[in-house]
């Protein structure tokens, strides 16, 4: 019998792919972001339009027509916060920071042993 997954170290009930998935087969943030704004916009797209036999109220078609620029902006101010709080609570290297100084007073050391001056 052939099992799924059937070797040393392998989880039950797991299946083992014979050779992983190429870079063009996996989907990227990029190709899911751009998934689900064709769906919504498909799907906007087809309310907005009105087709026959759908009738929407009045209220509902005046929401639905701005609805693309207020997600826009949502987004907008959903990616400024991000980016504020990655910002705020971005962590210091001290480590590398040493290590960095270490390596520009080796290099220049090295740059005024051939003669370049600072």
């Amino acid at each position: 019998l052939w099992r799924a997954g059937g070797g040393v170290g392998a989880r039950r009930g797991s299946v083992r792919l014979s050779r992983p998935l190429s870079p063009q087969a996996a989907m990227t943030k990029l190709g899911q972001w751009l998934c689900g704004l064709v769906l919504l916009g498909s799907a906007w797209a087809a309310l907005a339009l009105a087709p026959p036999g759908l009738w929407l109220p009045a209220p509902c078609r005046q929401a639905l027509l701005p609805l693309p620029v207020y997600l826009l902006v949502a987004f907008g101010c959903y990616s400024l916060a991000t980016v504020g709080y990655r910002l705020a609570t971005f962590n210091d290297c001290k480590e590398a920071a040493a290590e960095l100084q270490k390596n520009i007073s080796t290099a220049r050391a090295d740059l005024s042993r051939r003669g370049l001056r600072f």
